[in-house]
């Protein structure tokens, strides 16, 4: 734990990570760093954060931060004065502007932005420089469920809130691992279920973590989403379990949905076929549905990120919508949203679909935002959307980007076309917070610091519309800025200075909430004009609330339990979808399909998480998850390499082989890019393909093949600072405690070890050689500590990484460690604890399962003995896991000693 000064202030503020919208408390450490814990009063948690959360005080620090503006001279980022840097960007985009026309330049921001910053880009695109190119990685995560509200709903409104995933009876989630991408709010589920008898199903293509110990899995075929809830419309339908009052009242096109869903899967056994599920597993699920009046279904990236993203959204609400079960309490759909301030990017208008405060790009609501902003040259059309903006810059439409951030070289579908796309423009800008990352090494003109997390000040809105204060609590450093304030430099610069000549965060937040509620009779939903005349004052000290938040009203969690839809005639629009097919099929030379996520204590490209030794402990290199049966017969081995390729990429990836992977399917997470691996990339594999309706790519159904990849030797290093490894290696990084480590493997002679470490090595040196064995270690020491070590063998015979981190991790190593450290065993008082599965206290699994032999039986004994799984709950399933193979391994032992005797 961070010790902490008294005389230090902890500031309530938000976690800079999922949708969830924990509230945290930071307090600074003094030295640049801060002690972090959830706030008991925030009620998206309640005090609870997940590993990442808890981590966030080792993300904080300046190394390899962005604390100047720089320019580009003569192939080289040169640092400049603000002033020269604003300049050339403004001098740059007018010159562009004039040349080719306003839709020749765009912004490409994130769902990371605060919402003033996207207010800010929105309000200088699309109503003074004239054009809609402003889109937003949030077109990777969630558009899908945007366009599936507006087409149900009339607008993008979210009908439930967090207080239904603790009163419902049933939770079905599609397409969510929320048990490690939202597992503050899967512990409320859990809590649900062991306190209320809440029953959980989930449907995904894997069996993730979210899986273990509910009441139903079903492992539907990828992209048969549709198909199910269609099969479940048509049983509602002819079980008699419709709210016709409801339907009538409150709705429009039930009969042709209807119609098209008998098209699709009109019977139980037409939905088994459609969906490869077993029609008991079916028929099981209808039942439940049918029968629990509270039932929420949460949907998250499984479902969103496809080439019929939106119509799965619909097929969804389509079911909530014929029974009433809208925005009720523990009854309605919800989205689980991925990012942090995605839901604010969206009230701001911050997707090139959309215009401002949920207006779009009707001639009323144009004329209306022209108004309130007083633009001079409002966007009349959408604009382009992400993945369409990337491939206009490759054909050289789209002359000017501004990014930012958000790390698009390695994020977007076919990386590698985006990283070549972006070396074709004019002016490239990226405001950013580190110096290096893929995108920035991607050819940037100009690159301008903005402040980070624990520096910024702001509002962020959260999965269930709740608007809660991003505070800082950390100086400034540098010249780093605010995004809010870089922009309207720049927009005064173009000649636009009465319209940006904002002072703070607070004045740009009233005119977000005065254009909320400008000409908004209550036939808009997203309102909190209450909040248009907040005090700086109030302001800073706003706590944490829903909207919508209309002036004179009193405010509703809810939306929808008695109609009131967002469309002309007021009532909702059931949608009928069309009939569910992959964009691509898979062939003899790619058999298989590669789904992409997240993993439990990463996020995005590692941006932020990467510097945490406790988060990159947990699975710290990039891999491919298979099927035991597709393994063998592709012939790749667990803890192998294979090589993935998809007609976008290739990858080399260790190999974990695992019964959660369906048949036929690959699942390799997205996070690593060309900053901490060597081969790891993933999204130079997926496919560019898009949703019609939202423009979301499809992440998860890319043909692929796997082939072994043999390497002779495997190793690894830990040095105090970042090193330049020998080429053709492969390679993954991790931040240890104390420094840097690198897991790698090669086929090159070994001979080119020692003659690489040389001229890093120091005099107080120690090496073992044994070529022919095929093995080298060897360690420089800086006084009584490591500084850099070196263990290369054959392919299991490396050496103790766990061990030697750990000796690494000291600041003193004794003679006698000293002497058996090139060992690479245990050494007396540093034993291996082995890889790390409660991130949260670092408890590791060779502790746990020490633990388990002593007599701990579940995982509430094993939290009692060593906390693992106490705080934010997703290590459980593993705990579990864990628990079992023990039982299991140890009733082997019993059985094989009773039969020799």
């Amino acid at each position: 734990m961070t010790a902490i000064d008294p005389m230090l202030r902890t500031t309530k503020t938000t976690c800079p990570y999922c949708g969830v919208g924990c509230g945290v408390l930071a307090t600074p450490d003094g030295s640049g760093g801060a002690a972090i814990a959830g706030d008991p009063e925030h009620p998206a948690n309640f005090g609870r954060l997940c590993s990442k959360g808890s981590a966030l005080g080792e993300t904080v620090g300046l190394e390899g931060r962005l604390l100047h503006p720089m320019i580009r001279c003569k192939g080289t980022l040169e640092r400049v004065a603000w002033s020269d840097a604003l300049d050339h960007v403004a001098h740059r985009l007018q010159h562009i502007v004039a040349r080719d026309g306003a839709d020749a330049v765009a912004f490409y921001l994130s769902g990371q932005l605060l919402t003033e910053d996207y207010y800010v880009a929105n309000k200088l695109m699309k109503g003074f420089i004239g054009t809609a190119n402003v889109d937003t990685n949030s077109r990777l995560c969630m558009a899908s469920s945007v366009a599936g509200h507006r087409r149900a709903f009339g607008a993008d409104t979210v009908p439930g809130c967090y207080e239904d995933l603790d009163q419902a009876d049933l939770l079905v989630l599609v397409g969510s691992n929320a048990a490690w991408c939202h597992p503050i709010l899967f512990q409320r589920m859990r809590r649900n279920k062991e306190e209320r008898g809440a029953r959980i199903i989930v449907i995904d293509p894997r069996r993730t973590d979210t899986a273990s110990d509910i009441d139903l899995f079903l492992g539907v075929k990828p992209g048969t989403d549709t198909a199910l809830f269609s099969g479940l419309l048509v049983h509602l339908a002819d079980s008699g379990a419709l709210d016709k009052d409801y339907i009538e009242k409150n709705t429009s096109g039930f009969d042709a949905a209807l119609a098209r869903a008998r098209s699709i899967a009109g019977s139980v056994t037409a939905t088994a076929l459609a969906t490869g599920l077993s029609e008991q597993d079916v028929a099981t699920f209808f039942q439940m549905f049918r029968d629990t009046e509270r039932t929420v279904t949460l949907y998250s990236q499984g479902v969103n990120q496809s080439a019929q993203g939106t119509d799965k959204v619909n097929a969804i609400l389509n079911c909530h919508l014929a029974t009433g079960r809208m925005g009720k309490l523990g009854a309605s759909p919800f989205s689980l949203t991925g990012q942090p301030n995605a839901m604010g990017g969206r009230e701001v208008g911050g997707l090139a679909n959309q215009l401002a405060a949920h207006m779009m790009f009707t001639p009323s609501e144009i004329d209306r935002v022209r108004r309130f902003w007083k633009a001079p040259r409002i966007a009349t059309h959408e604009g382009l959307k992400a993945v369409q903006m990337f491939e206009a810059i490759n054909r050289g439409e789209i002359k000017a980007l501004w990014v930012m951030g958000t790390n698009p070289a390695v994020s977007l579908p076919d990386a590698d076309v985006v990283r070549a796309a972006m070396k074709k423009l004019e002016l490239f800008v990226v405001s950013e917070n580190v110096l290096s990352n893929d995108t920035v090494d991607a050819g940037v003109h100009v690159l301008l610091p903005a402040l980070a997390w624990g520096e910024k000040s702001g509002t962020v809105t959260n999965s269930e519309r709740r608007i809660s204060r991003q505070r800082s609590f950390l100086p400034a450093p540098g010249e780093a800025r605010p995004d809010w304030w870089i922009m309207g430099e720049v927009a005064k610069r173009l000649g636009f200075g009465e319209g940006f000549n904002y002072k703070s965060a607070a004045e740009i937040f009233r005119e977000h909430a005065a254009l909320s509620a400008f000409e908004n009779e209550g036939n808009r939903d997203f309102d909190i004009g209450a909040l248009q005349d907040v005090s700086d004052d109030a302001y800073d000290a706003l706590v944490p609330l829903q909207w919508p938040a209309r002036e004179g009203q009193a405010p509703c969690d809810r939306f929808f339990a008695k109609g009131g839809f967002f469309t002309p005639d007021g009532k909702a629009r059931f949608i009928a979808p069309e009939v569910p097919a992959l964009k691509s099929e898979t062939t003899a030379s790619r058999p298989l399909r590669l789904n992409t996520g997240r993993i439990r204590d990463q996020w995005h490209t590692m941006t932020r998480t990467g510097l945490s030794q406790r988060l990159g402990a947990h699975l710290p290199e990039p891999f491919v998850e298979i099927h035991p049966d597709d393994a063998s017969k592709y012939g790749v081995t667990d803890d192998s390499f294979a090589r993935v390729t998809t007609d976008y990429g290739q990858c080399i990836l260790k190999v974990v082989v695992s019964d959660r992977a369906q048949s036929g399917t690959l699942f390799a997470p997205i996070h690593w890019s060309e900053m901490n691996t060597s081969h790891g990339r993933v999204g130079a594999l997926v496919q560019p393909f898009n949703d019609p309706f939202s423009g979301q790519p499809e992440s998860k159904a890319t043909p692929a093949s796997i082939v072994p990849y043999e390497y002779v030797f495997r190793g690894f290093v830990l040095s105090r600072k970042q090193l330049a490894l020998p080429a053709h290696l492969w390679w993954s990084r991790v931040t240890v405690s104390g420094g840097f480590g690198y897991l790698f493997a090669d086929n090159a002679d070994l001979s080119r070890w020692p003659a690489w470490l040389d001229p890093i090595a120091g005099e107080d040196f120690a090496e073992y050689r044994d070529f022919g064995g095929g093995v080298y270690r060897a360690a420089s020491f800086v006084g009584d500590r490591i500084e850099t070590c070196l263990f290369v063998g054959p392919a299991h015979d490396a050496g103790d990484w766990e061990v030697v981190k750990s000796m690494f991790a000291a600041d003193v190593v004794s003679d006698e460690q000293r002497r058996l450290l090139l060992s690479g065993k245990s050494t007396e008082g540093i034993a291996s604890t082995g890889p790390v599965v409660c991130a949260c206290f670092g408890v590791g699994r060779a502790t746990i399962c020490d633990t388990i032999a002593g007599g701990a039986k579940t995982a509430a004994d094993i939290g009692a003995k060593l906390k693992a799984g106490t705080n934010c709950g997703s290590c459980i399933p593993e705990l579990k896991r864990l628990i079992a193979q023990t039982e299991v391994a140890a009733a082997k032992e019993a059985n094989f000693a009773g039969a020799a005797s």
